[in-house]
């Protein structure tokens, strides 16, 4: 029922953005159970472990599969995903397991402990030439926008996407956790033999989070941007990676918290 003042109560059929739970078992043990828009599930679990520092490459991966486990109504529900690593590959220890529950909106809950927040990067940012003029970054928000199907039906969905330094949409995700998002354009690119996404800009929907800028890192993505702010721990990791960070990304205007190097023609702006 739609209420509006001045209006009668309006009843009618609303679409809403899905949900539902995501249990990953990486050979054999749970590893996390996470809330999320399915589709794309097997980017999801890819990017979750590139973001977690278990693997880098697309050989590291051996298979994905969905569970062939069946409920008291012998339905399979699509919610269990198993994961197996390639030979010599190590399994994820104690401090990267998340073997209990995690909200859509939460990147870090199962976290075991601080030390284990700053997960270590396979790829280094640092040295990454990347260039991007500003006038090209001030056009991004709105090309996300127009490729987020889902949203235009729902109004309930963060979405990230990855853009090349000229403006090219590479690939877009959508999903109900920001940083699940992330984790399904970071798994589209390992599936697709993409990493490190080297001279790449990832553009989210909504703010800049310390977990954001860590998957991005673990991604080697040189710059990150936000349509909203960032907290004041993800520009510190941004400066500390070698990242570009940039919040309040709206025509006309940007705010670069970290790397401006990367931006040419700034002076187009004044």
């Amino acid at each position: 029922m739609r209420l509006t003042v001045g209006a009668a109560p309006e009843r009618r059929r609303d679409t809403l953005a899905g949900e539902e739970p995501l249990e990953l078992r990486v050979d054999g043990r749970s590893m996390a159970v996470t809330m999320r828009t399915p589709g794309a599930d097997f980017d999801l679990a890819a990017g979750f472990l590139v973001s977690e520092g278990v693997i880098a490459r697309t050989e590291d991966l051996r298979s994905i599969r969905y569970c062939a486990g069946r409920d008291a109504d012998e339905a399979n529900r699509f919610n269990i995903l198993d994961l197996h690593l390639s030979a010599g590959i190590e399994p994820p220890g104690d401090d990267v397991a998340r073997a209990f529950f995690t909200t859509s909106s939460c990147g870090l809950c199962g976290k075991s402990s601080i030390a284990a927040v700053r997960t270590r990067s396979h790829f280094d940012v640092h040295d990454d030439r990347l260039s991007v003029a500003a006038a090209t970054l001030l056009t991004l928000p709105d090309r996300l926008r127009a490729a987020q199907p889902v949203f235009d039906k729902t109004g309930g969905l963060h979405a990230a996407a990855l853009f090349s330094a000229t403006g090219e949409l590479l690939v877009l995700r959508e999903d109900v956790g920001r940083h699940n998002a992330v984790d399904k354009v970071v798994g589209w690119a390992l599936r697709e033999g993409r990493l490190p996404l080297r001279d790449t800009i990832l553009l989210v929907s909504g703010r800049a989070s310390f977990e954001l800028v860590q998957k991005a890192v673990m991604a080697g993505v040189p710059m990150l941007c936000a349509v909203s702010a960032p907290s004041s721990l993800a520009v510190e990791l941004a400066e500390e990676s070698g990242l570009t960070l940039v919040g309040f990304l709206r025509a006309p205007s940007m705010v670069v918290y970290a790397g401006a190097e990367r931006i040419s023609d700034l002076s187009a702006l004044s």
